[in-house]
């Protein structure tokens, strides 16, 4: 994870120290081909017809785990709004938690069979973005995530999963890097941080509100909540592109 975070401080120190690429310089005439300025009525200088607002990419990187994610972006809702927006989906492998403990906690207080165990989260995120520089810009937004933690016992004829739903929010820095007319490296890092929710494994279920469905023994949430691994804060690091869409 360090090494991640080092090269991820490295582009974004790049990003902020950098000028932009394709500034426009004042004309020092004060004047074009075909006239002075003083011949050109004022009026809003709109985004050309032909250069698009959308924006499609992805990333790969580290979200406590490995995370594969896609994402399209909209930008210019109206002359002068800052912000841009971005969807994304993205699919995480995560540490599930302890088998035994799952077990003990939502199934039974049995010991034989071989643990073998998987976790996963698909995730939804809408951004709002707002450039800071000309190429460095802060994003936050709303999240939500589904986790499942997949426990099988071979030999113990036990195959279970323990799942949950969250919302949750993140914010960060974002970088990025032409390669191009259209296309654009990104370098992003921030964190995550998800609301407590109910957890649920076979027919048993611990609610944050002690709201519990056939709890086993006298296990409560806190105990479900110690065995499985479900996100609540989460680091991120990711390194995708960007491709411009339209003519």
């Amino acid at each position: 994870m360090r090494p991640v975070l080092t090269i991820l401080c490295v582009f974004l120190g790049l990003a902020l120290g950098s000028p932009a690429d394709g500034q426009v310089r004042a004309d020092p005439a004060g004047q074009s081909a075909h006239g002075s300025t003083s011949d050109v009525s004022p009026g809003p200088q709109l985004r050309p017809q032909d250069a698009s607002r959308f924006s499609v990419g992805g990333f790969i990187g580290f979200q406590d785990g490995l995370s594969l994610q896609g994402f399209a972006l909209a930008r210019d809702f109206a002359q002068g709004f800052p912000l841009q927006a971005r969807f994304r989906i993205a699919r995480t492998g995560v540490e599930p938690g302890s088998a035994p403990a799952a077990r003990r906690i939502f199934i039974n207080d049995a010991t034989g069979g071989t643990p073998k165990e998987a976790g996963t989260t698909m995730d939804l995120g809408l951004d709002g973005i707002y450039p800071m520089g000309p190429r460095t810009s802060f994003f936050g937004g709303i999240r939500y995530t589904r986790f499942k933690a997949n426990f099988k016992y071979v030999g113990g004829n036990e195959d279970f999963d323990v799942t949950s739903a969250h919302w949750g929010l993140g914010a960060g820095l974002e970088a990025e890097f032409p390669m191009g007319p259209k296309m654009s490296l990104l370098v992003s890092g921030g964190g995550e941080y998800f609301f407590s929710s109910r957890l649920s494994g076979h027919d048993t279920s611990y609610s944050p509100d002690g709201d519990d469905v056939n709890p086993r023994k006298d296990y409560t949430y806190d105990d479900a909540d110690e065995a499985v691994d479900q996100p609540i804060w989460r680091p991120v690091a990711l390194l995708g592109f960007s491709y411009r869409l339209g003519g």
